[in-house]
């Protein structure tokens, strides 16, 4: 990339005070022009996908989530190109949401704690579309050998740090192959990715690969995080990063569970004011009624 030249001009303590204007403001007329110049190779360089993905965004600017009624709720959906860290208690079945985001576009599904076999069994058991759904096996990289015997990898420095480029290979591959088009990234889970025996900085370089292909091909990136299974410290990061951040929490009561969600943050859109109430049924279903005081 080219950088801005600056021309050093010395100027005499002789210069009349004219002529030390007249050259400052050529300085300034060059510096403008170089400026514009370095802004214009920006700007033609830029692969044409991301083109469409910038037309596209100045168009809409919104993606659907797939789940009508949330959408409502929130403005229309969710902004082209957010990296959406989930927060959900381990104990309900939150997954669900993203089994449900899946179908509004075709989806990279990043499987890290099942085989895709029985996530895809799941999502079929809900009546829900598959023909939108790729998966990116991390589970059997990680888990099985090539003869398909489980093996034992947790606390390997060197199959963590292989794990990593499978992933972020995936990753180039989609951003390549998908410029301009409308897609989901999803990783079921990310703790398992916080939980790896690496750097923190190999961690971090994870979210930022991820967060770069989000931008360049406009998908809606869902992070699934289960609370309490991670260190606070690499959460926290993905939590500053993050475009939004949705909160799945369950209150039991002495006589039936609540399913909450909140989303206190939500980049290019003013965030949802109420906590949402849903039930898990055929899918996700959105608990429009309000409380009364």
């Amino acid at each position: 990339m080219s950088y801005l030249k600056r021309k050093s001009i010395m100027l005499g303590t002789s210069k009349s005070a004219e002529m030390q204007q007249s050259v400052s403001e050529e300085n300034a007329s060059n510096t403008e022009k170089d400026a514009t110049n370095l802004y214009d190779i920006i700007r033609e360089n830029i692969p044409q996908g991301n083109k469409a993905v910038a037309e596209n965004m100045a168009s809409s600017g919104i993606s659907s989530t797939g789940i009508s009624v949330l959408d409502r709720s929130i403005g229309g959906g969710l902004p082209c190109g957010s990296m959406i860290y989930v927060s959900a208690d381990p104990s309900g079945m939150s997954e669900i949401f993203l089994y449900q985001f899946t179908q509004a576009r075709k989806t990279y599904y990043f499987t890290t704690s099942r085989r895709p076999k029985y996530v895809l069994r799941d999502i079929l058991n809900l009546n829900f579309d598959i023909k939108n759904i790729i998966f990116i096996d991390v589970y059997s990289e990680y888990y099985l050998a090539p003869s398909g015997e489980m093996v034992d990898n947790i606390g390997n420095d060197y199959a963590d740090t292989k794990l990593l480029e499978f992933v972020e290979y995936n990753l180039k591959n989609i951003r390549n192959d998908d410029q301009g088009g409308d897609i989901n990234l999803v990783f079921d889970n990310f703790s398992f990715f916080m939980n790896l025996h690496v750097s923190q900085g190999l961690v971090k370089r994870l979210i930022n690969i991820i967060y770069e292909v989000s931008k360049e091909t406009g998908a809606l990136t869902y992070l699934y995080g289960l609370k309490g299974s991670h260190p606070e410290n690499i959460e926290n990061d993905i939590l500053n990063s993050a475009d939004v951040i949705f909160e799945i929490s369950l209150d039991r009561g002495a006589d039936k569970i609540v399913n909450k969600l909140a989303i206190p943050k939500m980049r290019g859109m003013l965030p949802a004011a109420e906590v949402i109430k849903f039930k898990i049924c055929d899918g996700i279903q959105i608990d429009t009624s309000k409380d009364i005081a």
